[in-house]
């Protein structure tokens, strides 16, 4: 009898990075500046290093897809508990934005967008694994995978630089 997973040890601590996340951002309402700021800033390496390491499903069991689940209530909610607990940090100068080369002025971003827009991956991948077969899971990884290089990774990247400016200047 074969039991070998399809799941290394990276991907399911990918799977607990995204699920902790999850939980951080529903949770954000209930918390301050400086916890939050310090749990972003904890999970969202992690969440980078163990999406960079993930391997690809060589042998793809089915059609890989990531169940849209996360309604636009909950993602604005999610964006709006966010900017309030940022204030005045949540908007930032962002100068990987494509149209900044074709601009005069700066491109403003904004922290709880971003982390917004991650919930939205996270759950959504989250949700649609949740009692989902290991051959399904693998398959919504290599997926996931794709989608770290093509979207994800730089906004990832983008508000951790905002997230670390607004750490050290908290007073």
């Amino acid at each position: 009898m074969n039991t070998t997973s399809l799941l290394t040890t990276n991907a399911l601590a990918f799977i607990g990075l995204c699920n902790e996340y999850c939980s951080a951002i529903e949770s954000a309402g209930q918390t301050d500046k400086e916890p939050f700021v310090k749990t972003m800033l904890r999970l969202l390496p992690r969440i980078y290093i163990a999406a960079s390491d993930l391997t690809d499903n060589e042998e793809s069991f089915q059609e890989a897809y990531i169940e849209p689940v996360m309604d636009e209530e909950l993602y604005n909610a999610a964006q709006q508990n966010i900017a309030a607990i940022m204030g005045e940090d949540d908007t930032y100068l962002e100068v990987f934005e494509e149209d900044m080369k074709y601009s005069d002025t700066p491109i403003a971003a904004n922290i709880s967008e971003g982390l917004a827009d991650l919930f939205q991956v996270f759950y959504n991948f989250v949700e649609t694994i949740k009692e989902a077969p290991e051959t399904t899971i693998a398959d919504a990884l290599t997926l996931i995978k794709e989608d770290f290089g093509n979207y994800w990774s730089q906004i990832l990247c983008n508000v951790l630089r905002a997230l670390n400016q607004t750490y050290h200047n908290i007073a």
